[in-house]
């Protein structure tokens, strides 16, 4: 029985004009020039369209399916119904009516309050006035469809249903949100941004060589965030964002970027946070990546981590290295990321991309199943919790190449780091198969370079007998002397790293001085070079 059948009992029962259907607004009764609403939430145009489809016959689902405006005529049980399907204001509109009957005579669209930057506003929830016989009919067809019915709260003894009743609705006006989020975007991308800023009671703010800056835009307001951040929002995102406060996931606009987006909620209101991700594929050539590195991408088993605090580019370095071994080997590579970042085209590889929470339920179930998808390279986008840890060491064990990152500020630190995740009485072992997996460690971080832009200070460590060893013997306090003797095997200490970009006029030696870990050392080498450390004095 199609859902609209439903509503026109109703109506037939209770002598109205008409039912409308307006996207973004809660279905209503016309009678009398009045419109009644008769459902608590509001129609999105996806369930609108759905509708419609379950009794439009086939021209006229063709001409909606081309968003064109139809009218038909539908035979439902309680008689024969006209149906006009119309746009207004870029939202769909359908109004089914009796046949035969005189026009009806309607209210205006509900008018829609704009926030700033000319967005519209998520609708607020309907005022519904307790109603005729109709009330409890209509309750109990829309039930499925729309959650709670109109005249009835929400069950409080059910959270999912709770949940679903704060699910967030079609924003009327989604294609000016949609377009005002665009241009955000847009101009994120054109200066040469990194992460756009959203935040209630200030104008968009985007970070531009690790400064924050605010555009010479209107200030935003909740409404307007909300409008925006849920018209390029998933649907699964929307009823995530609805129960958490909070949700990860990744939009395109087509030749201009891909991001990553964060929307979330404060005390001040809706929120978001979106990251640049290039739309090509960054090469090693262009990071700028070691050839010992490089080196690592040609192994058929073993781990390989690239760890570093949260905006260092850890994303962007293992996109270089998937793009090197999909360049130069014939292989299956898998990758499981949340969300999906950098798109990897097919090159000599073949590349599947599971997406946590879309095509997967969460990295380690992901892992877990890939030993029966015949890969050969696997990235794990994240290193979450302990179980992950332990399948991804085990997976590297048994003949794959596992590529992973990890939120550490030093090579040696991102070992200790795994092998503390871990139970005392399980520490032994994990350090015997760390130190036979493990092949190697890039840890970087970003500094401002003089004149604009970021350059990756980056710090290796290669799995070379002696480094193995120590891991095996727990001695990885030693590990940094290991690194600073094996400089022509290609290991690198942040110290030394920041040092080279000091050395090469490209950052400041206060800039480098902040970066490094162990600042003491850092300091007496600038000395050594004649650099004046009057700042690091200052600092003391």
């Amino acid at each position: 029985m199609p859902q609209v059948d439903r509503l026109l009992s109703a109506l037939a029962a209770s002598r109205g004009d008409a039912v409308e259907l307006l996207e973004g607004e809660p279905a209503a009764f016309l009678a009398g020039g009045a419109r009644r609403p008769v459902t608590r939430q509001a129609l999105t145009g996806t369930q609108l369209l759905a509708f419609l489809r379950e009794i439009a016959p086939a021209d006229a689902v063709a001409r909606l399916d081309g968003a064109q405006p139809t009218d038909f005529r539908y035979a439902s049980p309680d008689g024969p119904f006209d149906v006009q399907v119309t746009r207004v204001d870029q939202r769909w509109l359908a109004r089914l009516a009796p046949a035969g009957a005189a026009p009806t005579v309607t209210t205006a669209v509900p008018a829609t309050p704009v926030g700033a930057a000319g967005v519209a506003p998520a609708p607020a929830a309907p005022v519904v006035t307790e109603a005729a016989p109709v009330a409890g009919f209509v309750a109990t067809a829309y039930e499925d469809a729309f959650g709670a019915p109109a005249n009835t709260a929400p069950p409080a003894a059910t959270a999912g249903a709770a949940a679903a009743a704060a699910a967030p609705r079609a924003v009327v006006g989604d294609s000016r949100a949609h377009a005002a989020m665009d241009r955000l975007l847009r101009i994120l991308v054109e200066r040469g941004g990194s992460d756009l800023h959203l935040r209630h009671g200030e104008p968009p703010i985007i970070r531009s060589s690790g400064h924050l800056e605010r555009l010479e835009e209107p200030k935003l307001d909740g409404d307007a965030i909300e409008a925006m951040i849920t018209a390029i929002m998933p649907d699964r995102n929307r009823h995530e964002y609805a129960e958490r406060n909070d949700t990860d996931y990744a939009y395109e606009i087509a030749g201009c970027a891909r991001f990553r987006a964060n929307a979330l909620r404060d005390r001040l209101g809706p929120a978001a946070v979106f990251r640049v991700i290039p739309a090509t594929v960054v090469s090693v050539e262009d990071m700028k990546i070691s050839p010992e590195v490089q080196q690592l991408c040609y192994l058929t088993k073993g781990l390989v981590l690239v760890t570093g605090p949260t905006g260092s580019g850890k994303s962007t370095t293992l996109c270089s290295l998937v793009d090197l071994v999909n360049r130069s080997r014939s292989d299956h590579i898998l990758t499981i990321e949340d969300p999906i970042e950098f798109v990897h085209p097919n090159k000599q590889c073949v590349i599947t991309q599971r997406q946590v929470g879309v095509h997967t339920d969460s990295f380690k179930s992901a892992l877990r199943a890939a030993l029966r998808e015949d890969p050969d390279v696997i990235l794990v986008g994240e290193l979450r919790d302990l179980e992950t840890i332990s399948i991804a060491i085990e997976t590297a064990e048994t003949g794959h190449l596992v590529f992973g990152t990890l939120h550490t500020t030093t090579a040696p630190s991102t070992v200790d780091r795994i092998i503390d995740q871990f139970p005392a009485d399980r520490q032994s072992q994990i350090r015997v198969m760390l130190s036979e997996s493990l092949k190697g460690v890039i840890s970087q971080t970003l500094c401002r370079k003089i004149g604009g832009g970021r350059a990756a200070a980056r710090e290796i460590l290669l799995a070379t007998p002696a480094v193995s060893n120590l891991i095996r013997e727990g001695k990885t306090f030693q590990i940094p002397s290991i690194m600073q003797t094996s400089r022509k095997l290609g290991m690198v200490t942040l110290n030394d790293a920041l040092l080279e970009l000091v050395d090469a006029k490209t950052v400041e030696p206060r800039e480098a001085w902040t970066k490094a870990v162990d600042k003491s050392s850092f300091v007496a080498a600038l000395k050594q070079r004649g650099v004046d450390t009057a700042f690091a004095d200052a600092a003391k």
